[in-house]
């Protein structure tokens, strides 16, 4: 594992190439491949186990018994996923976390945290305040989708998300992460009516789009 790109990862931030070997050899790190739609963890198993993206992008997704799914988040490369279920070990995994697109993950054991807590370790004192500002991050990004699927209508939950990646991104052109199908389900809408809806706005004057591609032209209040 290149000690220098785990450098640039928030879980490995502050650490020294011999404290980020220490820490992957009592994580017992692991690297696995997964295929597009492959299915990385399953609601209803527990873990011990969180996951870094090295390569490519995974989803987290609601699905239920009905067939009905719902995305809750996109993890990038760098980031992280089931960091909570693994800490609180035999919690079941009420989501699924399932490959967007050809993937690489890194798995690291952190079911021994009771262990780090007393440890004078230089490595184990950085991990720990940098899984903390992972779990900080992640709760932005939970409460991030609250908002964005709070408007009733199909026009304010498509301005909503919009305006939260123009704000990240410090621009009003920019990607977004989904596909249209993708896009829908994180924001409970069905594909027709977003579909629908986005020709509206586009035909308002207020965005351009192709794809992925976004273009906020005119801003407009949303409900």
């Amino acid at each position: 594992m290149n000690a220098a790109f785990l450098q640039k990862t928030m879980l490995f931030r502050g650490m020294s190439p011999e404290e980020i070997e220490q820490a992957l050899n009592v994580m017992q790190a692991q690297e696995k491949k997964f295929q597009k739609g492959e299915t990385i963890m399953l609601s209803g198993n527990t873990t011990h186990r969180m996951g870094m993206v090295l390569e490519g992008s995974v989803t987290i997704e609601s699905n239920d018994i009905w067939g009905n799914r719902t995305i809750l988040s996109h993890v990038e490369k760098e980031q992280f996923f089931a960091e909570t279920y693994a800490l609180l070990k035999n919690e079941p995994l009420l989501v699924d976390v399932t490959a967007n697109e050809d993937c690489e993950i890194l798995f690291l054991r952190v079911d021994k945290m009771e262990q780090l807590k007393h440890s004078a370790e230089t490595w184990a004192l950085k991990y720990l305040a940098n899984l903390l500002t992972i779990s900080a991050h992640k709760n932005l990004t939970l409460s991030g989708r609250s908002f964005h699927t709070a408007p009733k209508s199909a026009r304010g939950r498509v301005m909503a998300y919009l305006n939260s990646v123009s704000l990240q991104k410090h621009s009003r052109e920019f990607d977004i992460p989904f596909d249209r199908q993708q896009l829908a389900d994180y924001l409970n809408l069905e594909r027709t009516a977003l579909s629908k809806e986005l020709g509206k706005m586009k035909k308002d004057g207020i965005i351009s789009f192709r794809k992925n591609h976004f273009v906020i032209i005119k801003a407009e209040r949303n409900d």
